[in-house]
């Protein structure tokens, strides 16, 4: 039955209200006995709360100084920014917090206008939106004391619209790719609008680094003015124009942010009933391969063919097919294809631009780089591909239940876990590598850049063994792979900072070699690169599968999601 079908009766007596204590009381259930938790929230909060402070002093500077010449500058960018942020972190790295999963509801007579605004509303109970708020309010100080209380008041009502808009639009984006990556037929569409999207970033990075240091302030006011009329700035220069005299801007603005509000809503209110309705279709169905092997030979992928057929073979081709069809590890997977190329084509063919002064060019860059640049560079891919296994077993949630009932050994489960995880990474590190060496015109260097990343990505594979068995979380039961359960995202984010300085500590011996052996190092650092990743990685699994055994029921308790 559609959810617009929903009979009348006790249903409307369903409101906003209702989805908003609803989600307090499933907060409150999961912080009951997980002190961790309740620290890691606690910690969260407060780190959100002085990042809301530094940017509220920000966007107060203009009206704080008294001067109004950079007021639309300041409110264009930094709010164009939080509306990107918005859009794109839950994309990349963080995920929403989604504690009311929204499949949850799909068999109750709800109407969709119902359900949309219900949980639109518990989305903006979390300490991000409270953060936000109090940092966006300087603009409404900055309004007040450049146009009197009348602009105050306008910012009042863009401050708002601006948090309702960034709230929209990352609830309807992490929606719409969840329901593309669920479906096999559109996996590599949805890529490539992720990987496009994500890479925004990178032209947004380096024009701005460039036009702040040749200081053309004209240039930039212009720009800003210019994203003031779209969504990303028109809330929040809505006040500052209010203050210096375009009083009929104002109410324009506020209504491109109401409208763009309401394109964001029915946009999510479309793809939000997708989600519940089940599964896309994940195509036609795999052709037979043949008699030899009978039905066993049909439970390996062809990326695990090579396997052998034993418990090893096994956890290794189960592995391998759940990182290839679970949105979840997919998003995952295309997050490291998209990062992992583009941070160190930035770092070593335009992070000497912006330190001279000049553009973006390549050819400087590239003359410019050093083997110690490139290292640290592929420091940053090998951290960022291996910490994505800090909770896998948080992906499994209660269907882990079936290797502890089997008794898995820990270092054959960790193994093996390892390896089918780098059938898809290692291809995408050597990938990162090939093309990094080409592009500074330095193929001699694939040796440098390989070794580098084989070395990191050993260590951190070591690493992130520890913190998956130490530091588990549950993930909620939903087809959006962006969704975490509250309190889980702040956890996901200290566990992946530690989880990333740890490994990047692991690997600090490839910088230094390559800092003291010169081009020495060119020769040594795939064969020693390779030898140190491998040998961290076993180590890791042999140390960390004997903590796995004894923490097999707190790690199984730890990972299935509470109902």
């Amino acid at each position: 039955m559609s959810v617009d079908a929903a009979p009348a009766g006790p249903v409307r007596a369903v409101s906003a209200r209702h989805f908003v204590r609803l989600k307090l009381r499933v907060m409150g259930n999961n912080f009951r006995g997980q002190g961790w938790r309740v620290a890691l929230f606690v910690g969260g909060a407060l780190f959100g709360l002085w990042i809301a402070a530094t940017g509220f002093f920000l966007f107060a500077a203009p009206g704080l100084t008294d001067n109004g010449r950079y007021a639309v500058l300041i409110a264009a960018a930094g709010g164009g920014l939080l509306v990107l942020g918005w859009l794109l972190l839950p994309l990349v790295f963080f995920g929403v917090d989604e504690t009311l999963d929204p499949a949850r509801f799909a068999l109750l007579p709800l109407p969709r206008r119902t359900l949309v605004t219900g949980l639109f509303a518990a989305a903006l109970v979390s300490v991000p939106v409270l953060a936000m708020l109090i940092a966006s309010s300087g603009l409404v100080l900055t309004s007040w004391a450049l146009g009197g209380w009348s602009a105050g008041l306008v910012a009042v009502f863009g401050v708002l619209g601006g948090l309702l808009l960034c709230v929209a639009a990352s609830r309807a984006v992490t929606s719409a790719f969840a329901t593309m990556l669920r479906s096999r037929r559109v996996r590599d569409l949805a890529a490539v609008l992720l990987a496009v999207t994500a890479a925004l970033l990178g032209p947004l990075q380096v024009f701005g680094l460039a036009a702040l240091q040749e200081a053309d302030w004209a240039r930039l006011t212009g720009v800003a003015t210019v994203i003031g009329w779209t969504p990303f700035g028109a809330p929040w220069t809505a006040g500052i124009d209010m203050a210096q005299g375009r009083v009929w801007a104002a109410p324009v603005k506020l209504l491109i942010t109401v409208l763009a509000i309401g394109a964001l809503l029915a946009w999510w209110s479309r793809s939000l009933e997708s989600a519940m309705m089940g599964a896309a279709s994940s195509g036609k169905a795999p052709a037979q391969r043949g008699v030899v092997g009978g039905a066993v030979a049909q439970l390996f992928p062809r990326v695990a063919g090579w396997a052998r057929r034993d418990r090893f073979g096994a956890l290794v081709a189960r592995e391998a097919r759940y990182w290839w069809r679970d949105a979840r590890r997919r998003a995952n997977l295309i997050t490291i294809a998209v990062v992992g190329l583009f941070v160190p084509v930035m770092i070593n063919l335009g992070g000497s631009s912006f330190m001279t002064g000049g553009g973006p060019g390549l050819e400087t860059s590239a003359s410019d780089s050093s083997p110690v640049l490139v290292t640290v560079s592929m420091i940053f891919v090998g951290v960022l591909a291996a910490v994505t296994l800090a909770n896998q077993f948080g992906f499994d949630g209660s269907a882990y239940a079936a290797n502890v009932v089997a008794g898995v050994p820990g270092r054959l489960e960790l193994r093996a876990r390892m390896t089918a995880f780098s059938l898809y990474v290692l291809p995408m590190l050597a990938f990162v590598a090939v093309v990094l060496a080409v592009l500074l015109g330095r193929p001699g260097w694939i040796g440098l850049t390989a070794g580098s990343l084989a070395a990191t990505y050993g260590a951190g594979l070591a690493v992130n063994s520890f913190v998956s068995v130490l530091g588990a979380y549950s993930l909620p039961e939903t087809s959006n792979p962006f969704a975490m359960n509250s309190g889980a995202g702040l956890a996901k984010g200290l566990l992946t900072l530690l989880a990333m300085v740890v490994s990047a500590v692991a690997a600090v011996p490839m910088v230094v070699a390559a800092a003291l052996l010169g081009n020495v190092w060119l020769w040594l650092a795939l064969p020693l690169g390779t030898a140190y990743g491998l040998g961290a990685a076993l180590l890791g699994a042999y140390l960390a599968g004997d903590v796995l055994d004894r923490r097999l029921p707190e790690l199984l308790t730890t990972v299935t999601p509470r109902r």
